[in-house]
């Protein structure tokens, strides 16, 4: 569930600590002042003089009272407000401090899908996915976030906090995972059209699971060992290749998500569709009427050109 009241992170947790410190006071203050409204109009007490009496004498005890009771409300106010400022400042200090030994990861955010680099310092060579942000439980991973078009924003509600990802302009944000789990993120700045359905996933994995996973995913696309799958493989050259790379095949493709290993995405169009045989049939056939907006054209094939394309697809995992 992506929600920020269900923290799975210590920055989350240190957001939704924040968040109850001012709801629990807010809701103490409204009590209060919600009392004593309702205790004036029980005793229906006027305090301005009608116009046609004399004006009332002010140095009376109930006067001094009033003005006593006043000043302490100032007080108690500002003093919230202190404390208010001074965790606020407190938190975001702790959340955007530097990570010493952080796993470092790179996202680039694109209308409207993400790309996720791991450097070669901790795989042997770049690593790119799509749409998906692979971290092992317990460890800090620093990401490193840019913009290719408009100005995105990496929310991560279980997580973290927003952060904005700039256009010519590089941020940094901490994520940790308490547990395994996959988190549901998405873009919370509006980029355009699909702003809607700019969504990513971060699965978190233990450290040994993580591992194998990048190692898996270091790896080149497998080569195809039947005559469908070498037609399917064709077919990707002839249509898909210009926009979509492939590790150990076409890697010249800079558009599109690289889909080296696709078959093991949680779902396509970043969060358009799970990924299934049937979806992605739907998605390379007429992507546009899926996802107005989006820069992938129409592909309309012959079907046996589609089946032997979709039988390639499968072996990308």
């Amino acid at each position: 569930m992506q929600s920020a009241l269900q923290p799975g992170g210590s920055g989350a947790a240190t957001i939704y600590q924040l968040w109850l410190l001012f709801l629990y006071v807010c809701a103490a203050v409204f009590v209060l002042v919600m009392a004593a409204l309702l205790a004036v109009m029980v005793r229906r007490r006027s305090i301005v003089a009608p116009l046609s009496e004399p004006a009332l004498d002010r140095d009376t005890p109930a006067e001094r009272r009033l003005g006593f009771l006043l000043k302490i409300g100032t007080g108690i106010t500002a003093a919230i407000l202190l404390v208010f400022t001074a965790a606020s400042y407190s938190v975001g200090t702790s959340l955007f401090a530097p990570a010493e030994n952080a796993l470092d990861i790179e996202l680039i955010g694109h209308r409207w899908w993400w790309e996720v680099r791991y450097p070669a310092s901790i795989a042997g060579q770049t690593v790119t996915s799509a749409n998906e942000i692979h971290i092992p439980a317990g460890a800090k991973v620093r990401v490193t976030l840019h913009a290719d078009d408009v100005i995105h924003s990496l929310w991560v509600p279980n997580l973290h906090g927003k952060m904005d990802l700039i256009p010519g302009q590089t941020n940094r944000l901490v994520l940790m995972a308490d547990h395994p789990g996959r988190f549901r993120g998405q873009c919370a700045e509006f980029c355009g059209l699909q702003h809607a359905f700019m969504a990513l996933y971060v699965v978190a994995a233990a450290p040994d699971d993580f591992r194998r996973w990048l190692e898996h995913e270091s790896r080149a696309a497998p080569e195809p060992t039947t005559d469908i799958d070498k037609r399917g493989r064709q077919v990707f050259a002839d249509n898909c290749a210009v926009c979509h790379p492939i590790h150990g095949f076409r890697e010249e493709g800079k558009i599109g998500p690289d889909l080296t290993h696709l078959a093991n995405r949680i779902d396509i169009g970043a969060g358009r569709l799970p990924n299934s045989r049937g979806n992605r049939a739907g998605w390379i056939n007429d992507a546009p009427s899926l996802k107005p907006g989006v820069y992938m054209p129409p592909f309309r094939l012959p079907p046996d050109e589609l089946q032997a394309l979709l039988g390639y697809l499968d072996t990308l995992q």
